[in-house]
């Protein structure tokens, strides 16, 4: 992870913990918006709402109400330490059901499932590798790939991301009861933020270009 990145995530994490969740991905990219920081949260493994993701890879339980709390919190925390010198947009939002894969334990929780892994360096001179997780431990990631397991070093991961199952998810949503609120799976509404001043994430183009702050 970029050094910009890691300080991100320090920051942002005791945050996101003390609302009750786990932070499983920071990004911070440029558009033709802007600058824009995303961060991922999910329910811990361990909580009663973990176990349901893991059993179902539901994604439907952070709510926007959570997206807007951590927001709110994080936003307030990055105003304060300063460490984006420029005009920004934070969004906060549930992981999808494509959600994204960092740290060791985020491959050991998804063991079998299927995932797009992209390195800096590579391995055997291959940078890109979609297949089934088979294990991950001692900084590494086993995947199966093209008929053979490869080894990935998790700290030379750029991006790496599950696969959606779509004939799992649809036959899922099939057999859910009428009346219940079912959905297409996908994640919560980002909640984008321009500094710590919220502003509709619908409304980019009314980012101030010409400041390089982060609005206060």
């Amino acid at each position: 992870m970029r050094k910009e990145l890691q300080d991100l995530w320090t920051l942002a994490e005791p945050y996101v913990r003390d609302a009750g969740f786990d932070l499983i991905e920071v990004q911070f990219a440029r558009e033709q918006r802007g600058a824009v920081l995303r961060l991922f949260i999910d329910r811990p493994p361990g909580s009663e709402q973990g176990q349901k993701i893991d059993q179902t890879l539901d994604q439907t339980l952070i709510g926007v109400d959570d997206c807007e709390r951590v927001s709110r919190d994080v936003s307030a925390a990055l105003d304060v330490a300063d460490n984006i010198s420029h005009t920004y947009l934070l969004e906060v939002s549930s992981p999808g059901l494509d959600r994204p894969l960092r740290r060791e334990r985020d491959f050991a929780r998804f063991v079998g499932e299927s995932a797009r892994v992209r390195l800096e360096a590579g391995v055997e001179g291959r940078r890109n590798f979609s297949g089934t997780i088979q294990a991950a431990k001692d900084g590494r990631v086993e995947i199966a790939c093209d008929g053979r397991s490869y080894e990935l070093p998790i700290d030379d991961i750029v991006r790496a991301n599950l696969i959606p199952d779509w004939d799992r998810e649809f036959a899922r949503a099939g057999e859910t009861q009428p009346g219940s609120g079912s959905r297409t799976p996908g994640r919560a509404k980002p909640k984008s933020v321009l500094g710590g001043r919220e502003v509709p994430s619908k409304l980019p183009s009314k980012v101030p270009s010409s400041n390089n702050r982060s609005a206060s």
